[in-house]
């Protein structure tokens, strides 16, 4: 029997802008870079934002940088889920997390926004929390205003280990948006922690 096409939405959220590009806030915008660049993909201006398109077997998969500044990322993601009729489940975004150290990601199903203003927006816009996240850590400020850190620049320590990061991110992505399992994102992330214990 053939497996029925899916599609899938990869988000990462940033700021747009030259002055946010090396922000530890855009650090969903540098995994999606990685990614695009991994996968020799252009961009298209639409949909507030810049999007591709390709296909992956019987999976037709998205990625969209929101260009709508972090506060209203939901306005772009829902204008793109709901042309191209993309179901929440299927959409994963990529997002800084001041609750993670730097070099921790977090791979989440589902969940609230956690104060993310970015995941406040695609909530309120997509009227659910059942998305997909993956949380990379940019650890807390230890006495710096919130806002200035999270828009302020990764040392060259941190931006190498974010770098590294991002190269798991990008694997583990590609792989998940090539299984054609019911449970993909969780059996990609179970195949993969086997694969590193052994």
């Amino acid at each position: 029997m053939l497996n029925r096409m899916k599609r899938i939405l990869l988000v990462g959220l940033g700021n747009p802008g030259r002055e946010y590009e090396k922000t530890r806030h855009n650090v969903g915008f540098i995994v999606m870079n990685a990614f695009l660049n991994k996968k020799q993909l252009g961009l298209t201006e639409k949909y507030k934002g810049y999007y591709a398109k390709y296909k992956e077997g019987n999976n037709e998969i998205f990625v969209l940088l929101p260009q709508t500044y972090m506060n209203n990322s939901g306005e772009s993601v829902a204008e793109l889920a709901h042309f191209f009729k993309i179901d929440s489940k299927d959409i994963v975004v990529i997002h800084d997390d001041l609750d993670l150290k730097i070099g921790d990601v977090k791979y989440k199903t589902k969940g609230s926004s956690g104060g993310h203003n970015g995941l406040k927006s695609i909530i309120k816009c997509l009227g659910t929390e059942n998305f997909k996240r993956i949380k990379v850590g940019i650890s807390k400020p230890q006495a710096a205003v919130v806002i200035d850190y999270v828009l302020g620049k990764f040392s060259k320590e941190d931006r190498f280990i974010i770098d590294e990061e991002a190269v798991d991110i990008c694997n583990f992505l590609e792989q998940y948006t090539k299984c054609e399992q019911e449970n993909a994102f969780d059996y990609v992330l179970s195949k993969l922690a086997n694969e590193r214990n052994k």
